[in-house]
């Protein structure tokens, strides 16, 4: 497999306040934020619209589980089930099943600190 990862698809971060965390943003940084916090959209190296996502979490999700952090980073990929059964071989912890969205592709890692991964095989044309 050729690239594993391609980018940030995503920072996700936990918050006492959501929508407080999210209108200071806008406030002060102008973040153009929505229900999910902001999208950043931006071109890849041939020219396609690529999005990454900003998103604060209620203090007491538990999305980020089974890590104790109060962060999770997602990666874009190119080939999420290709790289989920490359990572398997590997003996990377797998966290649940690759759920499909029409938004693209989820699979959960955790790495070796016990930080939950989430690697995303996007379909930005979903945001447009």
């Amino acid at each position: 497999m050729k690239n594993r990862v391609t980018g940030i698809g995503g920072l996700f971060f936990k918050t006492t306040n959501p929508n407080k965390t999210k209108d200071w943003y806008k406030k002060h940084l102008g973040f153009n934020t929505d229900d999910w916090g902001c999208t950043f959209w931006w071109k890849d190296k041939d020219g396609n619209k690529c999005s990454t996502q900003w998103s604060p979490f209620k203090k007491d999700t538990d999305y980020f589980g089974p890590s104790e952090k109060d962060f999770m980073f997602n990666y874009r990929v190119e080939n999420l089930i290709g790289l989920i059964e490359i990572l398997k071989e590997e003996g990377v912890t797998i966290v649940g099943e690759i759920q499909e969205y029409d938004y693209g592709k989820f699979g959960w890692i955790l790495d070796n600190d016990g930080n939950k991964i989430e690697l995303w095989e996007p379909i930005d044309s979903a945001f447009e």
